[in-house]
């Protein structure tokens, strides 16, 4: 399994990005597909998540109203729209995919695969 993240760059407060997460191989209904996040000097951090098959979505209370996350089965593909971008938003973005139970989406130990991470920076 190999998850391609991209999307990042530069963007002014305000604006917004769409970061995709391409994965190869098999996601199978009960995967869960999260992007965290990860800036200088920091833990990372969860940011959303998603069960492969079914409704539950997630994101982070901190970035809710701002942040969405969906989902393309014909093209494997994960999305996290983020919209009016912060300058704290800035950091690397990652997605990752998990075989755990949904209960533990926000935990980075609970996926065990990754992509390599795209860069959001966001200028104030």
């Amino acid at each position: 399994v190999q998850l391609q993240a991209s999307g990042g760059g530069l963007v002014q407060a305000g604006g917004s990005l769409r970061l995709s997460c391409e994965t190869s191989g098999q996601i199978t209904s009960g995967n869960v597909m999260g992007w965290f996040r990860q800036a200088p000097g920091k833990e990372r951090e969860f940011v959303a998540a998603l069960r492969w098959n079914g409704g539950n979505k997630d994101v982070a209370d901190s970035m809710k109203g701002r942040f969405t996350i969906s989902r393309d089965y014909a093209k494997n593909t994960v999305y996290l729209q983020m919209n009016s971008l912060k300058p704290e938003d800035t950091a690397v973005y990652y997605c990752a995919k998990s075989s755990l139970i949904w209960g533990a989406r926000a935990r980075s130990t609970s996926y065990n695969y990754w992509g390599q991470g795209t860069q959001v920076t966001v200028s104030s």
